[in-house]
């Protein structure tokens, strides 16, 4: 069953969701590329260590390396992204750049960054052959951390978030944003994994003390015995 009004047929979104992650296997056939967590101290300055991972990676002879910053997770907590080569000189001078602890993550590619800007048009095509409707309730973009206004909005920012950075944070702090004395909403964390609880806490502890996890399973084992 279709929700009414919604902004896309569910079977559509799919197909258009398929369409995304193909272009976007594509291109991180293309150059071996990676994401890499990175919780760091105050003093770190994450703008500057990509800096100097793409000069390594020129120093290595690589044109137009890529090194970027591709989620803002929560305070002293980013995603980085880019050519191999540059995350591993992060892991290797972790200490100089005042990270604590760095993970690479289990994707294929640098997502978010440049190195997707081949999987950009085919889904720009696609988005173009949907009519998206206005939500009826308020959906932020992670793109830049405001509402969705409109139809047109939508199409373009969709496109747009395949190569731009995941501003979780930022949008973290839109969708809480009360005036004073007004209460939280209950927030609620559906499926496996209280990861976005996690997060809410280090980006909005008020916000958190709504929150709710709820799992999936629990209502299968229910239905079971």
């Amino acid at each position: 069953a279709y929700i009414h009004r919604a902004s896309l047929f569910f079977s559509v979104a799919l197909y258009a969701v398929k369409v995304r992650a193909e272009a976007m296997q594509k291109a991180s056939e293309a150059v071996p590329s990676g994401m890499l967590s990175v919780v760091g101290r105050r003093e770190a300055n994450y703008k500057f260590a990509c800096l100097e991972a793409r000069k390594h990676c020129e120093s290595l002879g690589i044109d137009n390396p890529v090194c970027e910053i591709s989620n803002y997770l929560f305070p002293d907590s980013r995603v980085i992204a880019g050519h191999l080569q540059a995350l591993e000189f992060l892991q290797e001078n972790a200490r100089k750049y005042y990270f604590t602890r760095t993970k690479m993550l289990p994707v294929s590619g640098a997502f978010h960054t440049r190195l997707m800007e081949p999987a950009v048009e085919p889904l720009a095509e696609v988005l173009k052959s949907i009519e998206i409707q206005k939500p009826l309730v308020c959906v932020y973009s992670n793109v830049d951390g405001k509402k969705y206004m409109h139809s047109r909005h939508i199409q373009k920012l969709l496109a747009k978030q395949v190569v731009s950075p995941v501003m979780w944070e930022q949008t973290m702090h839109s969708v809480y944003e009360r005036k004073q004395g007004t209460e939280f909403p209950y927030t609620y964390e559906v499926g496996p994994g209280k990861q976005l609880g996690a997060v809410l806490k280090k980006c909005n502890l008020k916000a958190w003390k709504q929150y709710n996890h709820v799992d999936a399973l629990d209502d299968e084992e229910a239905a079971e015995t």
